[in-house]
């Protein structure tokens, strides 16, 4: 609904690798695969395509007993690389914190938030895109990088 962002939710759409060089996710090989498996998606420039990425850190050093904090992390990909590393469009979505890293048992963890993803994948939600005028059916596609 903020016009200042709604303008540029369909950025990925017409933008191309320069060069061959690939200058966003939506030149990616992954993001073209997943267009033409599922075209209903890729009809609607502004359904959402997000990036869930996650990464450990141990909060206090090596000095005192192991602890880990996981962040898990959902970003915006329809929207220009210079916008969609901004902080304001990545959103602390889960912290999984324990005496250590989650590992394999990750998907526990993100259970809730996958769900809330398939559903609004399967289900849509009606959206208000301001800079058209009009509601939509937005749909939330996303890819996951565990580092």
């Amino acid at each position: 609904m903020s016009p200042r962002t709604a303008k540029h939710m369909t950025w990925h759409q017409a933008h191309d690798a320069v060069d061959g060089v690939m200058v966003h996710p939506s030149n990616g090989e992954a993001w073209k695969l997943f267009n033409s498996v599922h075209p209903h998606f890729s009809a609607e420039s502004r359904n959402v395509c997000l990036g869930l990425c996650t990464n450990g850190f141990n909060p206090f050093g090596s000095f005192a007993a192991p602890y880990s904090c996981w962040l898990v992390i959902l970003t915006v990909y329809n929207l220009s690389p210079g916008i969609c590393m901004r902080p304001e469009f990545m959103f602390l979505s889960t912290v999984i914190l324990g005496p250590s890293s989650p590992g394999r048992n990750i998907d526990v963890c993100l259970r809730s938030l996958i769900d809330e993803l398939v559903q609004l994948w399967s289900s849509r939600a009606l959206t208000y895109d301001i800079s058209k005028k009009q509601n939509f059916l937005m749909r939330g596609g996303f890819d996951v990088d565990y580092q």
